[in-house]
């Protein structure tokens, strides 16, 4: 049998009356004036002494250490010393004031320093700085903390940017809200929403996110909503505020369509106008060609440009540096280089040029032939400009050199391989693999461009399909070729009469709208059913327009090809794909430094 022992209740009261006593007894010799006499301080202390362990907090599941009344320092000259606090620093947790969880209790790790406190939603420790705090002894609620903005220089800052959508927000009605005004009102209203705007468009101009905003600018985001709900008392009619934003909104789209038209224009138009010093060459070159004799404008090894067991390229250009590139990486890469036959022809304009360029470069081992566009008679009379159309000035759509693609059996009636490479390509390795390649009695070897879920790489984002004779010939959904690296078979060309069905194709465009302006729709046309897939590898595109292609990407491709508007002879061109270019040019040559061309 257990017996419990309960302490009578007259030790509880005395108990109780010793710290009555002792209350009263320190209230009576506290000092009125804590910077007075040492006497007064020493007197203090001992009446702290004497209590010293008997304090406790009572208040409900916080029983705490004793106060040591006797551990605070004072100062003889100043009076009391305000005591050492100390605040934690975040250093992992993104929100240290995130108080979403209202049960959170704090418990400090062993390891920690006396102090820590951590939330159960942390994710992490927090740093230590050495702050002074008040010893006025007075509670302070969680609403007199300092909030996360009166603390920016020790508290993380956030990554979103909403307070700088709340203005431009703020701002779309303002100014919705002003057009509400009649004409010429100055009432306190306007001259409010006028002030507001200007402060908040000034604000917008010198941040970019929430972190670049300073204590005054959130300042401005609650004096424009106090701004906007009394412009909304005024005008609380909420089916003109749409109609307005509407409007609003209409008018921005026209602007940003008018913009987004001029700056294809103008993108156009540097990607379609020869650089100074591309033309300073090119009549430099044009000049020298002219003052040599019959005799020393023939190139060499020209017995070699009709031999079937060769390595035939076929390059059409009016760009010299552009075609000298694709020729100088094409003999690097090369294991064969002896083997290699280049067949470049060129418009009469620059076909100078381009003999002079290689009469002083040759490209051996290799062999090159230059003809001049206008003297093959394989082709149509009128060919150079059977091609030009109303109110379209790309040359890109106009050009006839793009269309002699279509014509490569004519052209080249004893070869069975032709390689076509466009002028905006580099070579980065042995191409010779492609001629081993079976194409399963397909005419042309080319990489597809189709992307899952995209449907601009599919058929009928280049044909009219609301055309009956396309709708009935071809699949929509069929994935797009490209047109930069083709190896095709001149044989199977010839079999398959695909130069008369473009000759076909050719007349019935010209009738009726059924494909966009250039030569890659009609191509799709002709070579549909015709095409042999290659591996991706072989032929990596978008150099000229998306700088978003990886490194690994590019440096893993046999030919990087920059079709776009930034050409890398331009100085609108992507600086990260500039190298890959510009490696095959020798900037030291003398021409280029006498017409100022350099990387």
């Amino acid at each position: 049998m257990k017996f419990i022992l309960r302490p009578p209740r007259s030790l509880f009261l005395g108990l109780l009356f010793v710290i009555l006593v002792g209350f009263l007894y320190v209230g009576i010799n506290l000092p009125t004036d804590l910077s007075s006499s040492h006497d007064n301080e020493s007197a203090q202390k001992v009446s702290s002494g004497e209590i010293s362990g008997l304090v406790k907090n009572f208040s409900p599941g916080h029983i705490v250490d004793s106060i040591r009344l006797d551990a605070i320092t004072q100062d003889t000259d100043t009076g009391l010393k305000e005591p050492t606090g100390i605040v934690y620093k975040e250093y992992e947790s993104h929100n240290p004031l995130n108080r979403s969880n209202t049960n959170d209790h704090y418990v400090r790790p062993p390891d920690a320093p006396e102090g820590f406190q951590s939330g159960n939603d942390s994710g992490g420790g927090l740093h230590k700085h050495t702050v002074s705090v008040s010893t006025t002894g007075e509670k302070r609620n969680l609403s007199d903390l300092p909030t996360v903005e009166d603390n920016r220089g020790l508290l993380p800052q956030s990554t979103t940017n909403e307070k700088i959508w709340e203005m431009e927000d703020q701002l779309i009605v303002a100014k919705a809200y002003l057009h509400f005004a009649p004409p010429g009102s100055n009432s306190h209203l306007v001259r409010e929403l006028k002030v507001r705007i200007r402060e908040i468009e000034r604000i917008l101009s010198q941040a970019k996110k929430d972190s670049d905003l300073s204590k005054s600018g959130l300042q401005k985001i609650r004096a424009m909503e106090a701004t906007l709900c009394k412009a909304h008392k005024v005008y609380p009619d909420c089916s003109a505020m749409a109609s307005k934003l509407r409007a609003m909104t209409y008018y921005t789209e026209e602007q940003l369509r008018a913009q987004q038209n001029e700056a294809s224009y103008l993108m156009q138009v540097a990607a379609s106008t020869l650089p100074k010093g591309l033309h300073c060459l090119s009549m430099r070159l044009t000049s020298e060609y002219f003052t040599l004799q019959p005799q020393e404008r023939k190139l060499q090894n020209r017995d070699k440009v009709q031999k079937p067991d060769l390595y035939h390229y076929a390059i059409f250009s009016d760009n010299l540096l552009a075609c000298a590139v694709v020729v100088n990486s094409t003999i690097f890469q090369a294991k064969e280089p002896e083997k290699i036959v280049f067949h470049v022809v060129t418009d009469s304009l620059n076909f100078p040029a381009m003999m002079m360029w290689f009469l002083l470069n040759p490209p051996s081992p290799a062999t090159i032939q230059i003809e001049n566009l206008d003297e093959l008679k394989q082709l149509p009379p009128g060919f150079s400009s059977m091609f030009k159309q109303p109110g379209i000035r790309d040359a890109r759509f106009t050009s006839a050199l793009n269309h002699l693609r279509f014509y490569l059996p004519d052209i080249f009636p004893s070869l069975s391989k032709v390689l076509l490479l466009d002028h905006d390509v580099v070579v980065q390795k042995d191409l010779s693999e492609l001629w081993r390649i079976d194409m399963k009695d397909k005419v042309n070897g080319a990489v597809v461009t189709c992307r899952e879920g995209k449907l601009s790489h599919q058929l009928q984002v280049l044909l009219n399909f609301s055309d009956p004779i396309i709708a009935n010939s071809f699949d929509p959904k069929a994935c797009v070729w490209a047109f930069g690296m083709n190896m095709f078979n001149l044989e199977e060309w010839r079999r398959h009469g695909l130069t008369r069905s473009y000759h076909k194709w050719l007349q019935v465009g010209k009738k009726r709208q059924l494909w966009k302006a250039g030569s890659l729709p009609i191509g799709q046309l002709i070579f549909y059913n015709h095409t042999h897939t290659l591996d991706s590898r072989w032929h990596v595109l978008g150099l000229g327009q998306d700088s978003s292609i990886g490194r690994a990407e590019v440096e893993g491709a046999a030919v990087v090809h920059y079709n776009g508007n930034m050409k890398p002879w331009l100085e609108v061109s992507i600086p990260k794909f500039r190298y890959y270019w510009n490696k095959y040019l020798n900037y030291d040559n003398t021409y280029l430094q006498q017409c100022n061309i350099h990387e």
